[in-house]
């Protein structure tokens, strides 16, 4: 994509969960704000755009104006503006990093690991109030979550809980959180990646896992 000036673009707002959320338009396409860099982080700004166009692949565009710099990633306008939407695109990459973790723990400790493990995340979603989680195993391992069109009907209240739930009990399974750094490349066939990592800053969910 190119780098734009403020006369290339047009700003809205739109309400989203009560919030006035802006979306720019470019020649028919809508984008939604990234990050924003101060007038003095050009550079910043640019390899920050750089790296999500050149080396992650994703549909960006670079804001240039007067007194600030920002990135601004492409989306639906529906999907901006629809939460059910986000949370599908939230849930997939919830399971591709939940199938992560059970690979990477039958790898570790063999099945049978694996399936304790997956017992006792069960139960404690259960507790919690979680639904769809009785056969978390089969469950989880048994769909892809870029194709399927069954994905689990959970709230953001539960997907919350499931990287809450899904990080205490791996942790203790593995004996350290290495399994929960540097996520994004678990995520990289995800278009909405960008919105996944966003969504677990805005959850306090960033001390647990890093993107």
């Amino acid at each position: 994509m190119v780098i734009l000036k403020r006369q290339d673009v047009k700003i809205i707002t739109v309400n989203h969960k009560d919030q006035q959320v802006p979306i720019l338009t470019y020649q028919g396409q809508t984008f939604r704000l990234i990050k924003i860099f101060s007038a003095s982080q050009p550079e910043e700004a640019l390899n920050l755009w750089r790296d999500l166009t050149d080396h992650q692949g994703k549909a960006c565009v670079l804001l240039r104006e007067d007194d600030r710099h920002s990135i601004w990633g492409k989306v639906h306008l529906e999907q901006a503006i629809d939460p059910r939407k986000q949370s599908g695109a939230i849930i997939q990459a919830i399971l591709l990093i939940t199938q992560a973790v059970y690979a990477d723990l039958e790898d570790m400790l063999g099945a049978r690991q694996m399936n304790l493990f997956s017992q006792e995340l069960a139960k404690s979603l259960n507790k919690a109030k979680v639904p769809h989680v009785e056969n978390l195993t089969s469950q989880v391992l048994s769909i892809n979550p870029l194709t399927s069109l069954n994905l689990p009907a959970w709230e953001e209240s539960h997907l919350v809980i499931i990287m809450q739930e899904l990080y205490r009990v791996a942790k203790l399974y593995f004996g350290n959180s290495n399994f929960a750094q540097d996520i994004r490349s678990l995520l990289r066939d995800l278009p909405e990646q960008e919105d996944f990592c966003q969504w677990l800053d805005k959850n306090g969910l960033v001390k647990f896992w890093h993107p």
